[in-house]
């Protein structure tokens, strides 16, 4: 397994609750070594599912914050727009942070940090050999991928690199808000807030212990930063103010009081990425099947990894066949989600704001 992200440690995860040891390779020198990332809505029928299959599921819902389902859409002027507010008993998408649930799945796992993989070459007479980045190469049965958006173990299986959406997204966050922004934690409330604008839209999401994640996402061209210094906060905090200028004042308050920004051009793989079968080696997760990140990527990751697995497990005669099989019901699957957020990128960034809300409409509860 090369990654350690929900996909792999959901595959070594649902392997370990069936007795077979995963040996699991992370290019990250340690689990702390980068920020984990935002909250994750679960689904009742893809992430829950998977740690359901894990054993884990009791301990999630322990962990999540069903309240965090809240969702607030405002104009640009600061008008609220629509107020959802989830049910007492609804766990359809809980949150979840992100180094809460990777905590969670690791562990009794052993990662084997620091070990980066450069390339895999399948068809060697002992296997698949893995060449790491230290210069030491070992052989394997098997090599799952899921390496990530930029992933290593691909090329073996794919010509296909992600390419650019013409969304780029910056983000930025706050701590300790209820303490020190009380009324930026009001707008929030306890799940997020979001504002469309034309070709642009601004969403504040709360995470657990006071945490604030402000996303920004707006179309231009890959080079839109060429004069700016992404290192300079201030730069980069007064080139947002300027393309959001005429928000509603505490809409602007979220990226004024941003402690840093991170830039993150939105890439995805092709909606039917798929690869002539290649004994030995397969993918899960956005090494497979990169899309826009809006809220299906871990969950389609985390069942990837847990079927994989569960076919493993099941202890086939043939396990290339296994993998075979599995890759066909991975493709079917995330081809739908695909094409799903896909059309849900351009309605969300879009030059017409009213179509987020439109889309909003149809997948809320009324």
């Amino acid at each position: 397994m090369v990654g350690s992200g929900p996909a792999g440690l959901t595959f070594a995860r649902v392997l370990h609750r069936h007795g077979y040891p995963v040996a699991i390779l992370e290019r990250d020198p340690g689990p702390d070594a980068r920020p984990p990332g935002g909250t994750l809505d679960l689904h009742e029928g893809l992430g829950q599912l998977a740690l359901d299959k894990a054993g884990l599921l009791a301990e999630y819902q322990a962990l999540s914050r069903p309240e965090g389902q809240a969702m607030r859409i405002l104009d640009a002027d600061g008008t609220v727009l629509r107020d959802w507010q989830p049910r007492p008993d609804d766990r359809a998408n809980p949150e979840i942070d992100r180094r809460q649930l990777r905590d969670l799945l690791i562990g009794p796992l052993d990662v084997q940090w620091g070990r980066g993989v450069t390339q895999v070459v399948p068809g060697t007479r002992d296997g698949v050999r893995v060449h790491f980045a230290d210069g030491r190469q070992e052989t394997f049965d098997l090599v799952v991928g899921a390496d990530g958006a930029w992933s290593r173990i691909r090329p073996a299986v794919s010509s296909v690199t992600p390419h650019y959406t013409g969304v780029t997204s910056v983000e930025t966050s706050l701590d300790d808000v209820d303490t020190r922004h009380p009324d930026l934690a009001r707008l929030i409330g306890d799940g997020s807030v979001s504002v469309y604008g034309v070709n642009r839209s601004l969403v504040a999401q709360r995470n657990s212990g006071g945490h604030v994640k402000v996303y920004t996402k707006f179309r231009a061209p890959l080079d839109w930063h060429t004069n700016l210094d992404l290192a300079d906060v201030e730069a980069v905090r007064s080139s947002l103010l300027a393309l959001f200028d005429g928000w509603a004042a505490p809409v602007l308050d979220l990226l004024r009081h941003g402690t840093a920004f991170v830039h993150r051009p939105l890439y995805v793989l092709p909606v039917s990425h798929t690869w002539t079968h290649v004994s030995g080696v397969t993918l899960l997760g956005d090494a497979a099947h990169l899309m826009p990140p809006l809220g299906a990527g871990a969950n389609l990751a985390m069942l990837d990894g847990a079927e994989l697995a569960e076919s493993i497990a099941a202890g086939p005669e043939d396990l290339d066949e296994a993998v075979r099989a599995f890759e066909e019901q991975m493709w079917a699957r995330a081809g739908k989600w695909a094409k799903i957020t896909t059309a849900g990128l351009e309605r969300l960034v879009s030059p017409d704001p009213a179509e987020a809300l439109a889309l909003f409409d149809q997948v809320q509860p009324s």
